[in-house]
């Protein structure tokens, strides 16, 4: 072979290769680099099944954003899940914040628990990184001037101002057949902020504390504490716990047959589909006021049976924390970067829309959505649904309650 064929076929072969790079430009355009979000939620532990529950929320969200595109106006980065594990421990959660730190997060998700919430929020201020609170409700969250915390549901104050209200108005409608009331708490922040709340403001709808009674988390027997409740023969039950204690405390005062006029929570850990499948006996007339999906919006219906369809329950925790990943992302398509600051001022300036949730345009004040609002909520044997308010209701409460045969 000559060298002029040699040369010849080279240009040849590097013509071809610039042809075949031309007909797929992709080739050469770098790919934006995905933004990773810490995901920090308690998978393990003691409040492993809520958890989990805000894993799969928050997992569910970045997927949707994933196909319609990632982020557009960052190029269509995507956004990738960077998995922590707080194990039920607050301790544990600040080391997640700290180790997904170095791996480069750009925001974080989380916590679920309030008493993991706190520590862990302050260590990532630290760096200025954005936090999302999608569950966690003591409003110490967002009271201690950190500009980095935002959160789109509504605190423990609003919700207890709110659910009183709610309970008022079912309690006068029934002719007000409840005027005295015990109230069971957990013994972390969580339950402890809201039972003072709770109890600072009964007597303003007319009810009687009869006692306050406080339980560990975790409690594996609750026979004594509801012989207690039996023995002061209140009209309420009102409960504040996370999911196992909520369930054993209603299943017990369900055997033991306390007699009341109803049994209510604010911010119920436990008050929940699963508990409607799995006890249906027991979570029958049950009341709770919480974090909630708008039954009457087609996109939280469709969402509801995709989540389903993936065999998982649409507990609270998921829509919470779909939700925090989507406003998350939203701020990044205003901002067009994940450089932090950037994206805390472009939170701060939201007004996204969490269309499946009862809620108005989102507004920040301090870190706290001022648009999010919480619902009342009753059990069948079946199902749940919002009583109240009548905007979202889809059926009136049933109150007090039928005796227990």
């Amino acid at each position: 072979m000559t060298s002029n064929s040699r040369v010849s076929r080279r240009l040849v072969l590097q013509a071809g290769a610039a042809s075949t790079i031309l007909g797929a430009p992709g080739l050469l355009l770098a790919q934006p680099k995905a933004v990773k979000i810490g995901l920090v939620h308690p998978v393990s532990g003691a409040l492993a099944y809520s958890g989990s529950q805000s894993r799969f929320g928050a997992q569910f969200a970045i997927d949707e954003i994933n196909a319609a595109g990632g982020i557009k106006s960052m190029g269509g980065a995507k956004l990738e899940a960077a998995l922590g594990d707080s194990q039920s421990r607050p301790e544990v959660g600040v080391a997640e914040v700290e180790r997904l730190h170095q791996e480069g997060v750009s925001a974080y998700v989380g916590c679920f628990s309030s008493a993991i919430a706190l520590p862990a929020t302050q260590a990532a201020a630290k760096y200025n990184t954005p936090f999302m609170i999608d569950v966690g409700v003591s409003d110490a969250i967002v009271s201690r001037g950190l500009k980095n915390v935002f959160r789109l549901a509504p605190g423990n104050g609003k919700c207890v101002d709110d659910a009183f209200a709610g309970l008022s108005d079912v309690n006068k409608a029934a002719g007000g057949p409840a005027k005295t009331a015990v109230i069971v708490h957990e013994d972390s922040e969580f339950g402890t902020s809201t039972a003072k709340l709770l109890a600072g403001k009964l007597s303003g709808i007319g009810l009687e504390v009869k006692e306050v009674l406080k339980h560990a988390t975790p409690t594996r027997d609750f026979s004594n504490l509801v012989l207690r409740i039996k023995s002061l023969k209140p009209d309420l039950v009102i409960i504040s716990n996370y999911q196992n204690e909520y369930v054993l405390l209603a299943r017990t005062l369900y055997q033991q047959k306390a007699e009341v006029a109803g049994i209510f929570s604010v911010l119920g850990g436990g008050f929940n589909y699963r508990l409607v499948k799995e006890q249906p006996e027991v979570a029958q007339y049950m009341m709770d006021f919480n974090h909630w999906y708008n039954p009457k919006n087609a996109k939280a219906q469709a969402m509801r049976k995709a989540v389903e369809a993936k065999g998982n329950l649409f507990t609270f925790e998921v829509y919470c924390s779909y939700n925090s990943v989507k406003c998350y992302a939203d701020a990044l398509e205003r901002a067009k970067t994940d450089e932090r600051a950037a994206a805390i001022a472009a939170l701060e300036a939201s007004t996204w829309f969490p269309e499946v949730m009862p809620y108005g345009p989102t507004k920040f004040v301090n870190g706290q959505n001022t648009g999010g609002r919480a619902v009342l909520l009753q059990a069948t044997k079946t199902d749940i649904g919002v009583v109240w308010p009548n905007e979202f209701a889809e059926a009136k409460p049933v109150f007090p309650r039928p005796k227990v045969s």
